[in-house]
């Protein structure tokens, strides 16, 4: 995306003074070399982690964190209309609250009080703090007034400690901004969300197991763009190698048990369930507890049982009003040959909103960074969906989710 008059995008990285500084060294270089021109605004004690002269060769321009410098210039006005992105990764808990209540001690603060372009927070502290009830109210306060604020990781924070208030990775916090930048609207804001992404596998003893192809590269696009367009997602990967988007929050999986358990759980509280995980159908009946040993002669038969179908249960769940039901459940159909075909007799089957149908094999969806799809509507007309990226797929999956959400709201 270029800014409006042409020129490079452009974004000013605010940095909190917290010891993931560091990681916002990485940041900026990913918008540096993706070609955003960049200004750097720590805050003061920001510099005791990470100093000047490193922001400075990094981003290639000027660096202070006060308002008393190049005043000719009106810096505290003049940086803020000049962004098309402000983030601020990290963002202590100190930052927010200052900018919660419009306090405006140093130039990042005062660049957020008159920044009229989008605003991303990326938080990181120790989780006895981000748990706090005003660093809570805080963040609402921010959301309601449009900031994307990303909820943190969970992972090792300073010395032993171990929670909820980790970083994002910087490549993830990046794809984040970038769809930002790209002008995805915020229509998600506030919705509950569970993804689910990735291939179950079925144990047939402790070695071995039945598995699929299945990456988990589609589901974690769509928990990408969804955190991206403001929602709370969570995101349950089944036996998935990427690293978590920034903003979701993980639960691992490995059997199509034990998916359906972390699903079911989550969706009690979802407002959308999108089930992009290739779920097996079948599992080993008696699984053994020892390797099976290579004999001579015939193998012994694998006996199967069936798994349950989660997509169809959410559904059927929500058309018996047995509990709280996602107000929009979508699924994901790969198939080999008579695509639509068996898409439309799956959509009927299973009586979900929405169904993301693609072609698997040969190359095809598993594995690959694009895909392409038809997603067949419940009631309406099938949307194409031209092979692109799996962060296209995604945003125009949220799109349909979107319009689906509003059509479904109250008084609508």
């Amino acid at each position: 995306m270029a800014s409006q008059d042409g020129s490079r995008p452009r974004v000013v990285l605010g940095v909190g003074a917290g010891i993931a500084a560091y990681k916002a060294c990485e940041l900026l270089r990913l918008f540096t070399e993706s070609g955003h021109e960049v200004r750097v605004l720590p805050t003061r004690d920001a510099l005791r982690f990470v100093g000047e002269p490193t922001w400075a060769a990094l981003s290639g321009n000027p660096v202070t964190s006060e308002v008393w410098e190049s005043v000719h210039e009106v810096p505290h006005v003049r940086v803020g209309r000049w962004a098309d992105l402000v983030v601020v990764a990290p963002a202590t808990a100190d930052i927010m609250a200052r900018a919660a209540h419009g306090l405006a001690a140093d130039l990042l603060t005062n660049t957020l009080l008159t920044a009229r372009c989008p605003v991303v927070f990326a938080p990181a502290m120790h989780t006895e703090m981000w748990e706090h009830p005003a660093t809570r109210a805080n963040v609402a306060t921010l959301r309601e007034r449009g900031c994307l604020v990303i909820d943190p990781a969970v992972g090792r924070l300073t010395g032993a400690d171990t929670g909820r208030g980790r970083l994002p990775e910087p490549a993830e916090l990046f794809e984040v901004c970038r769809r930002v930048l790209a002008g995805r609207p915020r229509d998600l804001a506030g919705r509950r969300v569970v993804i689910s992404a990735g291939g179950t596998r079925e144990a047939i003893d402790p070695v071995r197991f039945i598995g699929n192809r299945s990456s988990g590269r589609q589901g974690y696009a769509l928990a990408r763009t969804a955190a991206a367009r403001g929602a709370e997602v969570t995101l349950v990967a089944a036996n998935v190698g990427l690293p978590d988007p920034a903003g979701a929050t993980v639960v691992p999986v490995e059997s199509a048990l034990d998916l359906r358990a972390a699903v079911l759980a989550a969706a009690e509280s979802a407002d959308v369930v999108v089930m992009a995980a290739a779920v097996a159908d079948f599992r080993p009946a008696d699984p053994r507890d020892s390797k099976i040993k290579k004999v001579p002669g015939e193998p012994e038969p694998i006996r199967l049982a069936e798994n349950p179908d989660v997509l169809a249960e959410l559904c059927e769940r929500r058309r018996r009003g047995a509990g709280p039901a996602p107000g929009v459940i979508a699924g994901f159909a790969a198939e080999t040959d008579d695509v639509l075909a068996n898409g439309r007799a799956k959509l009927a089957r299973k009586g979900c909103d929405l169904l993301v149908v693609n072609q698997v094999g040969a190359g095809l969806a598993f594995g690959t960074p694009d895909n392409a799809a038809v997603v067949l509507v419940a009631g309406g007309d099938p949307v194409e969906i031209p092979r692109g990226p799996k962060e296209e797929l995604a945003d125009t999956v949220w799109d349909l989710v979107a319009a689906r959400l509003r059509e479904t709201a109250p008084g609508a």
